[in-house]
């Protein structure tokens, strides 16, 4: 909704002391950390899922650093956070055989050891518990639609739980207008590329002075496998085939507890060639001998997909505006070559709320909390980020292999060993002496204008799914128990309905078609091949937002539904 445009109507209001949009790990630490600093914080966390954890997908090897300092006893609190990483492995494949890369090759950063195979799902189901425990309000299947300002321009709320917006725009009969939700301060914690964030982004030029945002698309099955297949607590990631060393991207296979495994492929979205098919190429990867043997004789239980923030410390905006801040992955606080975004994402959870803690005591409300961009830059989720800022610029330059692997090993050896991003520097030497010295190599072009004309790129024959280790997107997308409501309009928004087949079909082979993991967009003809029609089936969107990301034309906007729809992960 335009954030200038009059309601024709008052909406009932609530107030409290800190608004919390989104049940992650991000959001549920900061306000864990709020009523572990004043138990009488008047807390809500309002989550578009139909319950807490719904929407919830990552792969996950968590690094448990950003929950012990958030709750140093977890451990004595009946958390799932159990099946310790016994082993780890970086394995490169080729057609048909694979390398192990030995471990002391890697960086020390990149050890798993001590680290916890999880379900994020899961481990948020139980966080809510233990913020509701302290008394903070969670409200699932709320989705928020727009920001609420006051007089000032500062954020003032939200507004939540509008529903019964008919098809064609207009209110129905149930029509409800939802409320609008004040606090004191305003916390964005909905994920990546979300749809407040967005607006704050943009109202507040939060990105004036940070690098283009940068993402990775994610699929992610969970398998049922035979007992002798299965080493519990065993990590593999694998880089190469089939993807090659032209396109970012790259695979985990992760031992869960139960005789399940956790696997899944990341492809970076910066990719030229748009007849490229990322779930394809997951696919296909499954059928490798080092995954097939695993899977072999299993059964696959859940399917989902989402984008992770690839860009690092560079391209992250400034994460507080006046009445609020931005957390977890809206900041986008992924470590890409660790694969792991959760524990920055519980860091920036704290560092949150003793920002707005520190400015509550002083009866402030609706200020900056410059504090908080300060902590997060300069803190745990800083330092986590700064040794591998040049990893993603590297690999997008010189290839996954040249770049991601070998210039950017030494540039996270480097910066490990002595505080020193070598690479960076070389590459930057002209800056070394100028006023804007730096060791920081800047992305470039953001992904959708990464994407190059087709008639430019050879299309890829991709096998068909046999069923057994492969399946096509909609049978999969099955496995999400993914919907919305058939009466409500699209939350998929295209800024001109003419442009799929006008100019990116020609221009594109339009690859909407093909980048959605979950078969949204069709480019419909008759049979003779004529008469080509855009299709957008939204009820099978599960909230990826590659869309909103890759489309090359950026005409399409991914807005948020009502509250409930979507997909509804059981342990992801």
């Amino acid at each position: 909704m335009d954030e200038n445009k009059e309601s024709h109507f008052e909406r009932e209001s609530m107030e409290y002391d800190v608004v919390i949009v989104g049940a992650g790990p991000a959001g549920l630490s900061a306000a864990i950390k709020l009523k572990q600093l004043n138990e009488n914080y008047n807390v809500v966390v309002l989550e578009k899922g139909s319950e807490v954890g719904a929407h919830i997908l990552s792969g996950a090897v968590l690094d448990p650093s950003g929950l012990t300092r958030l709750m140093p006893d977890w451990e004595t609190k009946g958390s799932p956070i159990k099946n310790k990483v016994k082993d780890d492995k970086l394995i490169i494949l080729g057609p048909s055989g694979s390398f192990k890369v030995p471990n002391f090759l890697m960086p020390p950063l990149m050890n798993n050891h001590g680290n916890y195979i999880v379900s994020m799902a899961n481990t948020c189901r139980w966080l809510a518990e233990q913020a509701e425990a302290l008394g903070v309000e969670i409200f699932p299947g709320m989705s928020c639609s727009e920001l609420v300002y006051d007089q000032s321009g500062a954020v003032k709320g939200v507004v939540a739980g509008e529903f019964g917006i008919s098809k064609d725009g207009t209110k129905g009969d149930g029509y409800e207008p939802g409320m609008e939700l004040h606090g004191k301060y305003i916390f964005i914690a909905e994920g990546a590329r979300g749809s407040l964030a967005k607006q704050a982004i943009s109202k507040f030029s939060l990105d004036e002075l940070s690098d283009c945002p940068k993402f990775g698309l994610g699929m992610k099955e969970i398998w049922d496998v035979k007992p002798e297949n299965h080493q519990e607590g065993l990590v593999v990631h694998t880089a190469g085939w089939p993807l090659g060393w032209k396109a970012g991207g790259g695979s985990f296979l992760y031992h869960a507890e139960n005789n399940q495994v956790y696997l899944g492929y990341i492809i970076d979205l910066n990719y030229k060639n748009p007849h490229l098919y990322p779930y394809a190429e997951m696919q296909r990867w499954k059928h490798h001998p080092e995954i097939s043997q695993v899977l072999d004789g299993g059964k696959r239980v859940a399917y989902g997909a989402r984008v992770v923030t690839k860009g690092g410390i560079q391209s992250i905006p400034k994460a507080c505006f006046p009445g609020g801040l931005l957390l977890g992955c809206s900041a986008g606080l992924v470590n890409l070559p660790r694969i792991k975004g959760n524990h920055n994402a519980m860091h920036s959870g704290v560092d949150a709320a003793e920002a707005a803690h520190a400015a509550l005591l002083l009866g402030s409300e609706r200020t900056e909390l410059l504090s908080y961009d300060e902590a997060l830059r300069n803190g745990p989720v800083g330092r986590d980020l700064r040794p591998v800022r040049n990893v993603a610029p590297l690999n997008a330059r010189f290839g996954p292999f040249l770049g991601g692997m070998l210039f950017g090993g030494i540039d996270m050896w480097s910066a490990t060993i002595a505080k020193f991003n070598l690479i960076g520097a070389i590459m930057n030497v002209t800056k070394l002496f100028s006023r804007r010295r730096t060791m920081t190599l800047s992305h470039g072009k953001d992904d959708a204008a990464s994407t190059g004309k087709a008639d430019r790129f050879k299309k890829i024959d991709y096998p068909k799914p046999d069923g057994i280790l492969s399946f096509d997107r909609l049978t999969n997308v099955s496995f999400s128990a993914t919907n919305h409501g058939e009466e409500q309009p699209s939350h998929l928004k295209l800024v001109k309905p003419t442009v799929p087949i006008d100019f990116n079909l020609p221009n594109f082979d339009e690859p909407a078609q093909r980048y959605c993991p979950a078969g949204v967009y069709e480019v419909l003809r008759e049979e003779d091949g004529s008469n080509p029609r855009f299709q957008v089936n939204s009820q099978n969107c599960v909230h990826c937002k590659t869309c909103d990301i890759k489309d090359p034309s950026r005409n399409i906007i991914w807005s948020v539904p009502e509250g409930g729809g979507g997909p509804n992960y059981p342990n992801m």
